[in-house]
Protein backbone atom coordinates (compact mmCIF):
# COMPACT_ATOMS: atom_id res chain seq x y z
CA UNK A 1 0.00 0.00 0.00
CA UNK A 2 1.87 3.51 -1.05
CA UNK A 3 2.42 5.55 1.75
CA UNK A 4 -0.20 8.72 1.66
CA UNK A 5 2.21 11.63 0.49
CA UNK A 6 0.98 15.08 -0.04
CA UNK A 7 0.93 15.77 -3.42
CA UNK A 8 3.87 17.83 -4.89
CA UNK A 9 3.63 21.20 -6.41
CA UNK A 10 3.85 21.94 -10.37
CA UNK A 11 7.52 22.85 -9.97
CA UNK A 12 8.06 19.72 -7.65
CA UNK A 13 6.35 17.38 -10.26
CA UNK A 14 8.09 18.40 -13.59
CA UNK A 15 11.12 18.36 -11.32
CA UNK A 16 10.62 15.05 -10.26
CA UNK A 17 9.40 13.29 -14.09
CA UNK A 18 13.02 15.30 -15.16
CA UNK A 19 14.97 13.41 -12.78
CA UNK A 20 12.89 10.14 -13.23
CA UNK A 21 14.53 10.19 -16.86
CA UNK A 22 17.98 10.06 -15.62
CA UNK A 23 17.38 7.79 -12.29
CA UNK A 24 14.45 6.09 -12.86
CA UNK A 25 12.27 5.17 -9.73
CA UNK A 26 13.07 8.40 -7.95
CA UNK A 27 9.05 10.02 -8.65
CA UNK A 28 7.67 6.42 -7.45
CA UNK A 29 10.07 7.35 -4.06
CA UNK A 30 8.66 10.93 -4.20
CA UNK A 31 4.89 9.15 -4.41
CA UNK A 32 5.49 6.85 -1.59
CA UNK A 33 5.99 3.72 -3.38
CA UNK A 34 9.49 2.70 -1.75
CA UNK A 35 9.23 -0.76 -3.03
CA UNK A 36 8.63 -0.14 -6.98
CA UNK A 37 10.95 2.56 -6.69
CA UNK A 38 14.17 0.75 -5.32
CA UNK A 39 13.35 -1.92 -7.78
CA UNK A 40 13.57 0.54 -10.48
CA UNK A 41 16.20 1.79 -9.21
CA UNK A 42 18.38 -1.45 -8.39
CA UNK A 43 17.72 -2.54 -12.19
CA UNK A 44 18.94 0.38 -13.39
CA UNK A 45 22.11 0.24 -11.43
CA UNK A 46 22.53 -2.98 -12.72
CA UNK A 47 22.07 -2.51 -16.40
CA UNK A 48 24.59 0.58 -15.86
CA UNK A 49 27.18 -1.49 -14.44
CA UNK A 50 26.99 -4.17 -17.37
CA UNK A 51 26.74 -1.29 -19.66
CA UNK A 52 30.30 -0.32 -18.13
CA UNK A 53 31.91 -3.53 -17.95
CA UNK A 54 31.21 -4.19 -21.79
CA UNK A 55 32.38 -1.01 -22.72
CA UNK A 56 35.59 -1.73 -20.61
CA UNK A 57 36.23 -5.07 -21.95
CA UNK A 58 34.99 -4.27 -25.68
CA UNK A 59 37.77 -4.96 -28.36
CA UNK A 60 37.63 -4.79 -32.17
CA UNK A 61 36.01 -8.36 -32.03
CA UNK A 62 32.66 -6.35 -30.88
CA UNK A 63 32.83 -4.12 -33.52
CA UNK A 64 32.79 -7.02 -35.81
CA UNK A 65 30.09 -8.58 -34.42
CA UNK A 66 28.12 -5.61 -34.60
CA UNK A 67 27.69 -5.62 -38.29
CA UNK A 68 26.30 -9.39 -38.37
CA UNK A 69 23.01 -9.25 -39.74
CA UNK A 70 21.64 -10.93 -36.22
CA UNK A 71 23.01 -8.49 -34.23
CA UNK A 72 21.41 -5.28 -36.69
CA UNK A 73 18.24 -7.17 -36.03
CA UNK A 74 18.85 -7.85 -32.07
CA UNK A 75 20.09 -3.72 -31.96
CA UNK A 76 16.58 -3.11 -33.54
CA UNK A 77 14.05 -4.56 -31.36
CA UNK A 78 16.43 -3.73 -28.85
CA UNK A 79 16.11 -0.44 -29.23
CA UNK A 80 12.66 -0.46 -30.04
CA UNK A 81 11.58 -2.13 -26.76
CA UNK A 82 14.02 0.23 -24.54
CA UNK A 83 12.51 3.44 -26.36
CA UNK A 84 8.59 2.38 -25.56
CA UNK A 85 10.11 0.84 -21.75
CA UNK A 86 11.88 4.68 -21.32
CA UNK A 87 8.67 6.77 -22.75
CA UNK A 88 6.02 4.58 -20.74
CA UNK A 89 8.09 4.84 -17.48
CA UNK A 90 7.97 8.59 -18.12
CA UNK A 91 4.44 8.68 -18.54
CA UNK A 92 3.91 6.41 -15.50
CA UNK A 93 6.58 8.66 -13.45
CA UNK A 94 4.59 11.62 -14.06
CA UNK A 95 0.87 9.89 -13.69
CA UNK A 96 2.12 8.58 -10.07
CA UNK A 97 2.67 12.15 -9.01
CA UNK A 98 -0.69 13.08 -8.90
CA UNK A 99 -1.14 16.32 -11.69
CA UNK A 100 -4.50 15.74 -11.55
CA UNK A 101 -4.50 17.52 -8.33
CA UNK A 102 -2.74 20.76 -9.63
CA UNK A 103 -4.42 23.69 -11.01
CA UNK A 104 -5.40 24.16 -14.42
CA UNK A 105 -2.48 25.98 -15.42
CA UNK A 106 -0.13 23.67 -13.60
CA UNK A 107 -1.56 20.62 -15.29
CA UNK A 108 -1.10 21.94 -18.78
CA UNK A 109 1.84 22.87 -17.99
CA UNK A 110 3.62 19.87 -16.52
CA UNK A 111 1.67 17.93 -19.06
CA UNK A 112 3.33 19.48 -22.18
CA UNK A 113 6.90 19.16 -20.46
CA UNK A 114 6.28 15.73 -19.56
CA UNK A 115 5.04 14.26 -22.71
CA UNK A 116 7.66 16.36 -24.44
CA UNK A 117 10.27 15.03 -21.93
CA UNK A 118 8.89 11.88 -22.35
CA UNK A 119 9.21 11.48 -26.10
CA UNK A 120 12.81 12.89 -25.87
CA UNK A 121 14.42 10.11 -23.59
CA UNK A 122 12.60 7.90 -26.05
CA UNK A 123 14.01 9.55 -29.01
CA UNK A 124 17.83 8.50 -28.90
CA UNK A 125 16.51 4.85 -29.06
CA UNK A 126 14.45 5.04 -32.37
CA UNK A 127 17.80 6.76 -33.97
CA UNK A 128 19.80 3.95 -32.85
CA UNK A 129 16.96 1.56 -34.42
CA UNK A 130 17.03 3.50 -37.63
CA UNK A 131 20.87 3.74 -37.90
CA UNK A 132 21.03 -0.17 -37.66
CA UNK A 133 18.04 -0.32 -40.35
CA UNK A 134 19.42 2.03 -42.26
CA UNK A 135 23.26 -0.32 -41.85
CA UNK A 136 21.79 -3.51 -42.57
CA UNK A 137 20.36 -2.08 -45.88
CA UNK A 138 23.43 -0.68 -46.79
CA UNK A 139 25.57 -3.57 -46.21
CA UNK A 140 22.92 -5.91 -47.96
CA UNK A 141 23.40 -3.88 -51.33
CA UNK A 142 26.95 -4.07 -51.07
CA UNK A 143 28.09 -7.65 -49.87
CA UNK A 144 26.51 -10.72 -51.12
CA UNK A 145 25.26 -12.90 -48.39
CA UNK A 146 26.77 -16.24 -48.91
CA UNK A 147 29.96 -16.71 -46.46
CA UNK A 148 31.81 -18.96 -48.70
CA UNK A 149 35.36 -18.14 -47.74
CA UNK A 150 34.11 -18.24 -43.63
CA UNK A 151 35.46 -21.63 -41.98
CA UNK A 152 32.63 -23.74 -40.99
CA UNK A 153 31.57 -22.81 -37.10
CA UNK A 154 33.29 -25.69 -34.82
CA UNK A 155 30.93 -27.95 -33.03
CA UNK A 156 30.63 -28.01 -28.68
CA UNK A 157 33.39 -27.92 -27.21
CA UNK A 158 36.02 -27.50 -30.58
CA UNK A 159 38.32 -25.17 -30.70
CA UNK A 160 37.41 -21.35 -32.73
CA UNK A 161 37.51 -21.92 -36.00
CA UNK A 162 39.89 -19.95 -37.77
CA UNK A 163 38.36 -17.52 -40.34
CA UNK A 164 41.61 -16.79 -42.22
CA UNK A 165 41.84 -20.59 -42.98
CA UNK A 166 45.72 -20.67 -41.68
CA UNK A 167 46.56 -17.80 -43.83
CA UNK A 168 48.88 -15.17 -42.13
CA UNK A 169 48.11 -12.54 -44.76
CA UNK A 170 45.18 -11.32 -47.00
CA UNK A 171 45.32 -9.39 -50.70
CA UNK A 172 42.58 -7.50 -51.26
CA UNK A 173 42.34 -5.27 -55.12
CA UNK A 174 41.27 -1.90 -54.14
CA UNK A 175 40.26 -0.38 -57.35
CA UNK A 176 39.12 2.93 -58.28
CA UNK A 177 36.83 2.80 -61.25
CA UNK A 178 33.96 5.42 -62.77
CA UNK A 179 31.67 3.15 -64.35
CA UNK A 180 27.98 4.42 -65.09
CA UNK A 181 24.29 3.02 -65.33
CA UNK A 182 24.44 3.15 -69.21
CA UNK A 183 28.33 2.05 -69.86
CA UNK A 184 29.38 -1.87 -70.39
CA UNK A 185 32.79 -2.72 -68.21
CA UNK A 186 34.57 -0.91 -65.82
CA UNK A 187 37.64 1.35 -66.60
CA UNK A 188 39.65 0.97 -63.34
CA UNK A 189 42.15 3.97 -63.16
CA UNK A 190 43.56 3.50 -59.30
CA UNK A 191 44.99 -0.05 -58.71
CA UNK A 192 46.04 -0.89 -55.11
CA UNK A 193 47.06 -4.09 -53.60
CA UNK A 194 46.45 -3.93 -49.78
CA UNK A 195 48.63 -7.39 -48.65
CA UNK A 196 47.63 -6.85 -44.65
CA UNK A 197 49.34 -9.40 -41.49
CA UNK A 198 46.20 -10.98 -39.74
CA UNK A 199 48.39 -10.79 -36.83
CA UNK A 200 49.72 -7.32 -36.53
CA UNK A 201 47.51 -5.18 -39.22
CA UNK A 202 50.88 -4.24 -40.61
CA UNK A 203 50.18 -3.82 -44.18
CA UNK A 204 51.75 -3.72 -47.95
CA UNK A 205 49.99 -1.11 -50.29
CA UNK A 206 51.30 -2.29 -54.01
CA UNK A 207 50.24 0.29 -56.36
CA UNK A 208 50.08 -0.55 -60.09
CA UNK A 209 50.00 1.77 -62.83
CA UNK A 210 46.98 2.44 -65.11
CA UNK A 211 48.85 2.94 -68.44
CA UNK A 212 50.71 -0.82 -68.07
CA UNK A 213 51.50 -2.22 -71.56
CA UNK A 214 51.94 -5.95 -72.60
CA UNK A 215 49.68 -7.13 -69.38
CA UNK A 216 50.35 -11.04 -69.20
CA UNK A 217 47.97 -13.44 -67.57
CA UNK A 218 48.09 -16.71 -65.88
CA UNK A 219 49.00 -19.36 -67.56
CA UNK A 220 46.26 -21.78 -68.80
CA UNK A 221 43.89 -18.52 -68.74
CA UNK A 222 41.42 -17.88 -71.14
CA UNK A 223 42.99 -14.48 -71.37
CA UNK A 224 46.57 -16.09 -71.50
CA UNK A 225 44.82 -18.60 -74.65
CA UNK A 226 43.80 -15.15 -76.50
CA UNK A 227 47.02 -12.96 -75.95
CA UNK A 228 49.89 -15.87 -75.45
CA UNK A 229 52.21 -13.10 -75.52
CA UNK A 230 50.84 -10.55 -73.43
CA UNK A 231 47.94 -8.03 -73.77
CA UNK A 232 48.14 -5.94 -77.04
CA UNK A 233 45.64 -4.47 -79.51
CA UNK A 234 45.36 -2.84 -82.76
CA UNK A 235 46.10 1.12 -81.86
CA UNK A 236 43.31 3.84 -82.45
CA UNK A 237 43.42 6.22 -85.28
CA UNK A 238 45.17 8.98 -83.26
CA UNK A 239 48.07 6.64 -82.06
CA UNK A 240 46.11 5.87 -78.30
CA UNK A 241 46.05 2.67 -76.67
CA UNK A 242 43.34 0.68 -75.21
CA UNK A 243 45.31 -2.36 -74.12
CA UNK A 244 46.64 -1.21 -71.14
CA UNK A 245 45.93 -2.39 -67.63
CA UNK A 246 43.09 -0.76 -66.82
CA UNK A 247 41.16 -1.85 -69.57
CA UNK A 248 41.40 -5.58 -68.65
CA UNK A 249 38.01 -5.40 -66.92
CA UNK A 250 36.46 -3.99 -68.99
CA UNK A 251 37.46 -5.95 -72.15
CA UNK A 252 36.36 -9.58 -70.32
CA UNK A 253 32.78 -8.00 -69.48
CA UNK A 254 32.86 -6.99 -73.08
CA UNK A 255 34.00 -10.76 -74.26
CA UNK A 256 32.27 -13.02 -72.66
CA UNK A 257 33.16 -15.77 -75.82
CA UNK A 258 36.90 -15.94 -74.24
CA UNK A 259 35.11 -17.60 -70.92
CA UNK A 260 32.15 -20.05 -72.92
CA UNK A 261 29.65 -17.43 -72.58
CA UNK A 262 30.09 -16.56 -69.16
CA UNK A 263 29.07 -12.86 -68.57
CA UNK A 264 30.42 -10.65 -65.75
CA UNK A 265 33.77 -11.92 -65.70
CA UNK A 266 35.77 -8.73 -65.22
CA UNK A 267 36.25 -8.78 -61.21
CA UNK A 268 37.61 -12.04 -61.59
CA UNK A 269 39.88 -11.73 -64.96
CA UNK A 270 41.31 -8.45 -63.03
CA UNK A 271 42.14 -10.02 -59.47
CA UNK A 272 43.70 -13.32 -61.25
CA UNK A 273 46.05 -11.12 -63.63
CA UNK A 274 47.04 -8.91 -61.12
CA UNK A 275 47.84 -11.02 -58.69
CA UNK A 276 49.64 -12.76 -61.32
CA UNK A 277 51.15 -9.79 -61.85
CA UNK A 278 52.59 -9.32 -58.88
CA UNK A 279 52.91 -12.81 -57.23
CA UNK A 280 50.56 -12.93 -55.06
CA UNK A 281 46.88 -14.62 -54.26
CA UNK A 282 44.66 -11.96 -54.45
CA UNK A 283 41.57 -13.04 -52.28
CA UNK A 284 39.04 -10.05 -52.76
CA UNK A 285 38.56 -7.23 -54.44
CA UNK A 286 36.79 -4.02 -54.09
CA UNK A 287 35.69 -1.51 -55.84
CA UNK A 288 35.02 2.50 -55.24
CA UNK A 289 33.37 4.63 -58.36
CA UNK A 290 35.58 7.56 -57.72
CA UNK A 291 33.54 10.17 -58.76
CA UNK A 292 30.93 8.67 -56.09
CA UNK A 293 33.57 9.47 -53.48
CA UNK A 294 32.36 13.18 -54.29
CA UNK A 295 29.18 12.63 -52.27
CA UNK A 296 30.73 11.14 -49.67
CA UNK A 297 33.26 13.88 -49.27
CA UNK A 298 30.02 16.44 -49.37
CA UNK A 299 28.56 14.52 -46.96
CA UNK A 300 31.26 14.32 -44.58
CA UNK A 301 30.79 18.15 -45.48
CA UNK A 302 33.91 18.38 -47.18
CA UNK A 303 37.85 17.17 -47.01
CA UNK A 304 40.74 19.68 -45.39
CA UNK A 305 43.31 19.34 -48.40
CA UNK A 306 47.17 20.99 -48.73
CA UNK A 307 47.15 21.53 -52.25
CA UNK A 308 50.80 22.17 -53.25
CA UNK A 309 50.43 23.44 -56.61
CA UNK A 310 47.45 24.52 -58.75
CA UNK A 311 45.53 21.65 -60.56
CA UNK A 312 43.62 22.51 -63.68
CA UNK A 313 41.17 20.48 -65.36
CA UNK A 314 38.26 20.48 -67.42
CA UNK A 315 37.78 19.68 -70.93
CA UNK A 316 39.18 23.54 -72.24
CA UNK A 317 41.15 23.34 -68.54
CA UNK A 318 38.54 26.26 -67.51
CA UNK A 319 38.58 24.60 -63.96
CA UNK A 320 41.48 25.21 -61.32
CA UNK A 321 42.13 24.16 -57.67
CA UNK A 322 44.14 26.47 -56.25
CA UNK A 323 47.49 25.57 -54.62
CA UNK A 324 46.49 25.65 -50.49
CA UNK A 325 45.08 24.66 -47.73
CA UNK A 326 41.49 24.76 -47.47
CA UNK A 327 38.52 22.49 -47.12
CA UNK A 328 37.38 21.28 -50.73
CA UNK A 329 33.50 20.35 -51.25
CA UNK A 330 33.78 16.81 -53.02
CA UNK A 331 33.93 17.73 -56.95
CA UNK A 332 36.91 19.95 -56.12
CA UNK A 333 38.42 16.90 -54.27
CA UNK A 334 38.00 14.63 -57.30
CA UNK A 335 39.36 16.99 -59.59
CA UNK A 336 42.62 17.50 -57.58
CA UNK A 337 42.87 13.68 -57.19
CA UNK A 338 41.90 12.41 -61.14
CA UNK A 339 42.99 15.51 -63.42
CA UNK A 340 45.42 14.56 -65.91
CA UNK A 341 46.23 18.10 -66.97
CA UNK A 342 49.61 19.17 -67.15
CA UNK A 343 50.72 16.01 -65.60
CA UNK A 344 50.73 12.60 -65.90
CA UNK A 345 49.58 9.06 -64.58
CA UNK A 346 52.14 8.97 -62.16
CA UNK A 347 51.45 12.31 -60.30
CA UNK A 348 47.45 11.61 -60.52
CA UNK A 349 48.63 8.32 -58.23
CA UNK A 350 49.95 10.06 -55.93
CA UNK A 351 47.25 12.90 -55.59
CA UNK A 352 44.63 10.24 -55.54
CA UNK A 353 46.04 8.09 -52.65
CA UNK A 354 46.66 11.71 -50.72
CA UNK A 355 43.22 12.01 -51.23
CA UNK A 356 41.92 8.57 -50.08
CA UNK A 357 44.19 8.96 -46.92
CA UNK A 358 43.17 12.03 -45.60
CA UNK A 359 39.46 10.73 -45.99
CA UNK A 360 39.87 8.12 -44.32
CA UNK A 361 41.52 9.80 -41.26
CA UNK A 362 39.34 12.87 -41.19
CA UNK A 363 35.91 10.83 -40.97
CA UNK A 364 36.81 10.42 -37.99
CA UNK A 365 33.68 8.80 -35.50
CA UNK A 366 31.20 12.23 -34.28
CA UNK A 367 31.04 13.31 -37.86
CA UNK A 368 30.29 10.15 -39.17
CA UNK A 369 26.83 9.21 -36.44
CA UNK A 370 26.10 13.44 -36.96
CA UNK A 371 25.59 12.63 -40.83
CA UNK A 372 24.95 9.24 -40.86
CA UNK A 373 21.87 9.12 -42.72
CA UNK A 374 23.70 11.55 -45.57
CA UNK A 375 26.76 8.69 -45.74
CA UNK A 376 24.47 6.10 -46.46
CA UNK A 377 22.43 7.77 -48.95
CA UNK A 378 25.71 8.74 -50.71
CA UNK A 379 27.08 5.45 -50.73
CA UNK A 380 24.71 3.76 -52.59
CA UNK A 381 25.61 2.54 -55.86
CA UNK A 382 29.10 3.26 -55.35
CA UNK A 383 30.69 0.30 -54.00
CA UNK A 384 31.01 -3.34 -55.87
CA UNK A 385 33.00 -6.49 -54.53
CA UNK A 386 33.34 -9.85 -54.16
CA UNK A 387 33.73 -10.10 -50.12
CA UNK A 388 30.89 -12.25 -48.39
CA UNK A 389 28.93 -10.64 -46.12
CA UNK A 390 29.65 -13.15 -43.11
CA UNK A 391 33.95 -12.37 -43.27
CA UNK A 392 33.03 -8.53 -42.31
CA UNK A 393 32.74 -10.03 -38.65
CA UNK A 394 36.83 -10.69 -39.00
CA UNK A 395 37.40 -7.66 -41.68
CA UNK A 396 36.18 -4.90 -39.30
CA UNK A 397 38.37 -5.76 -35.86
CA UNK A 398 40.99 -6.09 -38.74
CA UNK A 399 40.70 -2.80 -40.64
CA UNK A 400 40.85 -1.22 -36.87
CA UNK A 401 44.66 -3.11 -36.31
CA UNK A 402 45.61 -1.23 -40.07
CA UNK A 403 44.61 2.11 -38.80
CA UNK A 404 47.68 1.86 -36.21
CA UNK A 405 49.62 -0.64 -37.89
CA UNK A 406 52.34 0.04 -39.63
CA UNK A 407 51.92 0.91 -43.26
CA UNK A 408 54.50 0.42 -46.32
CA UNK A 409 54.06 1.26 -50.20
CA UNK A 410 56.03 0.65 -53.66
CA UNK A 411 54.80 2.19 -56.23
CA UNK A 412 55.41 0.50 -59.55
CA UNK A 413 56.33 3.52 -62.08
CA UNK A 414 59.29 4.99 -63.89
CA UNK A 415 62.13 4.91 -63.36
CA UNK A 416 61.42 1.52 -61.12
CA UNK A 417 60.05 0.58 -64.05
CA UNK A 418 59.14 1.20 -67.68
CA UNK A 419 55.36 0.39 -68.19
CA UNK A 420 55.79 0.36 -71.99
CA UNK A 421 57.97 -2.77 -71.43
CA UNK A 422 57.62 -4.11 -67.73
CA UNK A 423 60.49 -5.60 -65.81
CA UNK A 424 57.72 -8.22 -64.37
CA UNK A 425 60.44 -10.54 -62.35
CA UNK A 426 61.50 -7.17 -60.80
CA UNK A 427 57.85 -6.41 -59.84
CA UNK A 428 57.33 -9.72 -58.37
CA UNK A 429 60.75 -9.61 -56.18
CA UNK A 430 59.86 -5.78 -55.26
CA UNK A 431 56.41 -6.96 -54.12
CA UNK A 432 58.19 -10.11 -52.17
CA UNK A 433 60.47 -7.79 -50.54
CA UNK A 434 58.22 -5.17 -49.63
CA UNK A 435 56.09 -7.97 -48.09
CA UNK A 436 59.19 -9.75 -46.32
CA UNK A 437 60.15 -6.60 -44.92
CA UNK A 438 56.97 -5.94 -42.97
CA UNK A 439 56.36 -8.93 -41.71
CA UNK A 440 60.10 -8.42 -39.98
CA UNK A 441 59.16 -5.29 -38.26
CA UNK A 442 60.11 -1.60 -38.37
CA UNK A 443 63.40 -0.72 -40.08
CA UNK A 444 65.10 2.22 -40.04
CA UNK A 445 64.52 4.49 -43.12
CA UNK A 446 67.03 4.71 -45.78
CA UNK A 447 68.45 7.96 -46.18
CA UNK A 448 67.89 7.79 -49.74
CA UNK A 449 63.97 7.99 -48.89
CA UNK A 450 62.16 10.89 -50.76
CA UNK A 451 61.20 13.95 -48.61
CA UNK A 452 58.40 14.87 -50.36
CA UNK A 453 55.81 11.76 -48.95
CA UNK A 454 56.13 9.77 -52.01
CA UNK A 455 57.75 6.40 -52.29
CA UNK A 456 61.69 7.03 -53.15
CA UNK A 457 60.89 4.52 -56.10
CA UNK A 458 58.61 7.17 -57.30
CA UNK A 459 60.78 10.22 -56.72
CA UNK A 460 64.36 9.46 -57.41
CA UNK A 461 66.04 11.12 -60.16
CA UNK A 462 65.29 8.22 -63.33
CA UNK A 463 68.44 5.89 -63.45
CA UNK A 464 69.92 4.31 -66.88
CA UNK A 465 67.83 1.61 -66.37
CA UNK A 466 64.96 0.40 -63.76
CA UNK A 467 66.88 -2.25 -62.07
CA UNK A 468 69.20 0.09 -61.28
CA UNK A 469 66.83 2.49 -59.15
CA UNK A 470 67.23 3.20 -55.46
CA UNK A 471 66.65 0.73 -53.07
CA UNK A 472 64.19 2.35 -50.23
CA UNK A 473 60.82 1.88 -51.83
CA UNK A 474 58.18 2.01 -49.03
CA UNK A 475 56.43 4.89 -47.52
CA UNK A 476 56.40 4.17 -43.73
CA UNK A 477 54.16 4.96 -40.82
CA UNK A 478 55.22 8.18 -39.11
CA UNK A 479 57.16 9.53 -42.23
CA UNK A 480 55.85 12.72 -44.59
CA UNK A 481 53.93 9.77 -46.18
CA UNK A 482 51.94 9.18 -43.19
CA UNK A 483 50.93 13.42 -43.22
CA UNK A 484 50.42 12.71 -46.57
CA UNK A 485 47.18 10.84 -44.88
CA UNK A 486 45.88 13.79 -43.26
CA UNK A 487 45.45 16.10 -46.24
CA UNK A 488 49.26 17.18 -47.25
CA UNK A 489 50.12 16.39 -50.46
CA UNK A 490 53.71 15.47 -51.66
CA UNK A 491 54.57 17.89 -55.19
Amino acid sequence: MPEKIKPPGTAAVIGWTALSALLPGAAHLRAGRRRTGALLLGAYGVLVAALAAVALTADAGLAGRLVDPAWLRAIVAVALVAGLGWFSLLVRSYVILRPGELPQAGQVVSGVLAGTLAVAVALPFVVVAQYAVVSGETLDTVFDAPATAVASAPGPGAPPADPWEGRTRVNILLLGGDWQPDRVGVRTDSLNVASVDVRTGDTVLLSLPRNLEKVRFPPGSPMRRRFPDGFRLPANPDGSREDLLFSVWEYAETHPELFGGRHGMGPETLKETIGHTLGLDIDWYALVNMWGLARIIDALGGLTLTVPADVVFGKYNEGLVKAGTRRLRGADAMWFARSRTFSDDYTRMGRQRCVLDALLHQADPATVLVRFNQLARASKGMFRTDIPRAMLEHLVPLALKVRGAQVTGVQFVPPLISTADPDWALIRARSARAIRDSAAGPATPSPSAAPSGRPADAAATPPASPSSSPSASATRAGSPGRQAGRGICGA
